[in-house]
């Protein structure tokens, strides 16, 4: 015992028996407090079982609730397409090609004399006839040379009145043998002289008076007069190369538009066959018929350059929508194809398989398959057979407005689709709806038609031949 009282606590911590927990000392005890050991820790070994339990528990849950469960796949809905039925028809052969309205005559007006310009007798843009007044020429002093010219004329026209005369006396005596055959053949001769004298004064009369005809300056053609290039007041001259006033020809005009030159054979085969092949004009947008008319002439020789051929077409006219040095887009009507299969151009689809559009095919009970109509889409589905939509290469020809020619792969009364075919793939159960069919008639301007080949709903797509 401590002789204070406490416990005896050994010096040596070695000497300490092993066999006891080991203890962990106080802190340091304060003033009056004494050294103690704390308690030894027990071991808990169900608390850890427990904890881990827990965790367990935890992940279980998680995975429970937050764990996404597979679903039975949600039957795939039928894809609603607009459809169309091929058919037979009548189709257009067309040529189309770039063109310029060309007048076939115009006119520089251009003065004949020298002189000063008096007045003009039109303005500026007005339609003028033929022959109609444009300009007055003072015509003072070639009126003073008509008056001289006839006065010489007169003249000499009594010179020789009065030879003649001599020429008759002196035939009488000489056949009276009184004056000598010299003399008659002097007079003769002199005779012969105020004939020619008299010849030139008229031809200078007749020149006075064509002077004083271009004085009074006309219209050479029908057409429209430009802009005014020379004023009243001024002194115009033949020599100069401006002119008056510029008169074009509006009625008839013509269209001078090219052709590549693989359309020659075709184009001259028509051409020999005697028929007047049509040509319309239609404006720059390529939209608006502008005026139709008739091929005139086919050029004699091919650009190399450009291998194309010039081709002129006339137009009447009448309503003046051509107007000179006008764009246009010339379409020639070729020939035309009595009842073949056609589908609309927005059927027609271009991928891997090639061109190809998607016929509808119905699904009966017995497994027959037999064409979809368009007015069975809006049935009760229980009751309704399936009808699916299946890929169909086709083989095409030319393109006249809205539809193209199909010459494989389809026949008459073949449903296709129209509308719809972006969502759709070979084997697609489809849902004919009325609303689609019904709008199936216009052209085709979605991603189905190739690049530079899509038609727009405004405008009419030309033709080629093949």
């Amino acid at each position: 015992m401590d002789p204070t009282g406490g416990d005896t606590v050994p010096r040596n911590r070695a000497e300490a028996p092993s066999s006891s927990p080991p203890q962990k000392l106080l802190p340091p005890p304060h003033s009056g407090e004494q050294l103690l050991l704390a308690p030894p820790e027990r071991h808990r070994p169900w608390l850890r079982w427990l904890l881990i339990l827990l965790a367990i528990l935890l992940v279980v849950f998680l995975v429970y609730h937050f764990w996404p469960s597979k679903k039975a796949p949600a039957p795939v809905a039928a894809t609603p397409v607009g459809v169309a039925s091929v058919s037979t028809g009548n189709m257009n052969v067309v040529l189309t090609g770039l063109g310029t309205v060309t007048p076939l005559a115009t006119v520089t007006v251009q003065t004949q004399i020298s002189g000063q310009l008096m007045s003009v007798g039109f303005q500026e843009g007005q339609l003028v006839k033929q022959g109609q007044f444009l300009a007055q020429i003072d015509p003072r002093p070639y009126q003073v040379a008509l008056e001289q010219a006839q006065g010489a004329l007169a003249k000499d026209t009594a010179s020789l009145g009065q030879a003649k005369s001599d020429l008759a006396r002196y035939l009488l005596l000489s056949r009276q043998d009184s004056i000598a055959k010299q003399t008659v053949t002097d007079q003769e001769y002199l005779v012969a002289q105020d004939q020619g004298t008299v010849k030139d004064d008229q031809a200078a009369v007749d020149s006075a008076k064509l002077n004083l005809t271009y004085c009074h300056i006309v219209s050479p053609v029908s057409g429209r007069a430009g802009l005014r290039l020379v004023d009243p007041g001024n002194y115009v001259q033949t020599s100069s190369a401006t002119g008056l006033v510029v008169v074009t020809q509006l009625q008839p005009i013509s269209v001078i538009f090219v052709l590549p030159e693989d359309d020659i054979p075709a184009l001259a085969e028509q051409m020999q066959n005697g028929g007047n092949l049509g040509v319309s004009a239609y404006d720059r947008t390529n939209s608006k018929v502008v005026a139709t008319g008739t091929l005139a002439t086919l050029d004699n020789t091919v650009d190399t350059t450009t291998g194309t051929v010039k081709l002129r077409a006339t137009f009447p006219n009448s309503n003046l929508a051509l107007f000179p040095n006008e764009f246009v887009n010339a379409r020639l009507l070729l020939k035309t194809l009595d009842q073949v299969p056609e589908v609309p151009v927005r059927a027609v689809q271009y991928g891997a398989p090639g061109t190809f559009v998607y016929v509808v095919t119905t699904n009966q009970d017995s497994g027959n398959q037999n064409s979809a109509t368009q007015n069975s889409g809006t049935q009760n589905s229980d009751s309704q057979p399936k009808q699916t939509a299946h890929v169909q290469v086709i083989t095409t020809g030319i393109t006249d407005g809205d539809h193209m020619q199909v010459t494989k792969g389809l026949k008459a009364g073949d449903v296709v689709v129209v509308d719809g075919t972006d969502q759709l793939r070979d084997g697609a159960e489809v849902k004919i709806s009325k609303d689609a069919a019904a709008s199936s008639a216009t052209s085709n301007d979605g991603p189905g038609a190739p690049p530079g080949q899509q038609p727009q709903n405004n405008k009419p797509a030309s033709s080629s031949g093949t």
